[in-house]
């Protein structure tokens, strides 16, 4: 955990050592060490009062230190009772270095080991709240007492918070967006989804409660409307709630719903977008939605439930690129109908599985032989389905079978060659 302890330089190094082998060092001399400490286990005491301390505490509780929660006179008291200690243990020290009467001082009991001196004190001094004079004070207590102290900023105690929505990406920690983790270092409440990237949501979001309301497909575990519940709740109680969601909140997310929950409510609600998979997910099987002499057009569509003939009807007339998520249920339904409304049997189709997961799987295929291989495929969930002309562009053997379009390739061969001489 990383942290700027100050501590005085004439004292004795405690027993404990920073974790950090290089620690930063400042270019003004007077400014303190930027360093790594271990916390496992050690004893913290956080000045300041619960609400403004809570992100604080949850942080140092998650580095796996043993947090207590004071005011400033109470800090005062427990310094002053380490030195009262103190002094109390140097007495016994001096009595210990005498010889008992008839036995020489070798066969004295052991004087209490050095790293026992403190046992009464903390090993980190948080000042979170409260007057300059305080912290003054307290900081030269512990310097005189050997005990780090750093100082961290409250958090916001206000009447009624905030829901920040986040789109978590396709699953793969590397692209979640830079406002999405600055959200997520600022929570209070974290509910996230089955499908949005959790395996760092701890470190990311260390001083936040986390609640799992994933959703897996036909089973809700926590229905839409008890999770706008919590969202509205918790932020009137003063709470920052981020929204932690697989993909883009608005691309078939809900997060319109939750949305409207919150202006229903009063509660000021900040929506961060993701990258959602109807685009990235056939991107990491190199598939694009869109190519130059192929399609300027692509649409999203939900799988979720089955079309009608007129949707089906007006879907296969588009001619672009046609990119269906949540559809492995309805697949058989969707392929069938779209011929059935004047799309060959031969045009492309590929199905990627389990996108940005060392689970990937993409299988080419055709919308008339994609019924046939369902049997053998056993999909899994989450799958996008792209349908469309760039499925032939993006396969492997497209150009060595002539099914690319003749003119780019000549100029992209050509232009590769002007670099090659």
């Amino acid at each position: 955990m990383s942290t700027q302890p100050s501590h005085p330089e004439s004292a004795p190094r405690p027993a404990w050592r920073p974790t950090a082998s290089k620690p930063i060092l400042s270019p003004a001399p007077a400014s303190p060490l930027s360093v790594s400490l271990s916390l496992l286990g050690r004893r913290v005491v956080v000045v300041g009062d619960a609400l403004g301390t809570r992100r604080v505490r949850a942080r140092y509780r998650a580095a796996g230190a043993h947090v207590e929660l004071v005011t400033a006179g109470q800090a005062r008291v427990l310094l002053a009772a380490g030195a009262a200690d103190s002094a109390l243990h140097t007495s016994a020290q001096h009595a210990s270095a005498l010889p008992a009467s008839g036995l020489p001082a070798s066969n004295q009991p052991a004087s209490t080991p050095r790293n026992k001196l403190h046992d009464n004190l903390p090993d980190l001094l948080v000042w979170v709240d409260g007057r300059e004079s305080q912290r003054a004070d307290l900081a030269a207590a512990a310097s005189r007492q050997r005990v780090w102290m750093t100082t961290e900023p409250s958090a916001p105690t206000l009447p009624r918070g905030h829901v920040t929505l986040i789109g978590g990406g396709p699953g793969e920690t590397e692209l979640m967006t830079v406002a999405g983790r600055t959200a997520l270092a600022e929570a209070d409440v974290v509910l996230y989804d089955r499908l949005a990237p959790t395996e760092t949501l701890q470190q990311w979001a260390p001083g936040a409660e986390l609640i799992d309301v994933g959703k897996l497909p036909g089973h809700h575990a926590v229905p839409q409307r008890e999770i706008e519940a919590i969202m509205v709740d918790r932020a009137l109680q003063g709470l920052h709630v981020v929204r932690l969601k697989g993909g883009d909140p608005f691309v078939f997310g809900r997060g319109g719903e939750e949305v409207l929950a919150c202006r229903i409510a009063g509660v000021p609600v900040t929506v961060v977008p993701g990258v959602t998979s109807a685009i990235s997910v056939p991107a990491a099987a190199g598939i694009p939605v869109t190519h130059r002499n192929v399609t300027r057009a692509f649409t999203v569509i939900s799988g979720h439930a089955p079309y009608s003939e007129d949707e089906l009807h007006h879907l296969a007339g588009l001619g672009g690129t046609i990119v269906v998520l949540m559809g492995v249920g309805t697949l058989v339904q969707l392929v069938s109908g779209l011929q059935r409304h004047g799309m060959t049997a031969t045009m492309p189709l590929a199905i990627v599985e389990q996108g940005y997961s060392i689970h990937q799987r993409t299988t080419v295929s055709s919308v008339g032989e994609v019924t046939g291989m369902l049997g053998t495929l056993a999909l899994r969930s989450p799958a996008v389905i792209v349908i469309g002309e760039v499925v032939r562009v993006a396969s492997d053997d497209a150009a060595s079978t002539g099914q690319t379009n003749t003119q780019e390739t000549e100029e992209i061969i050509r232009a590769v060659a002007q670099l090659a001489t």
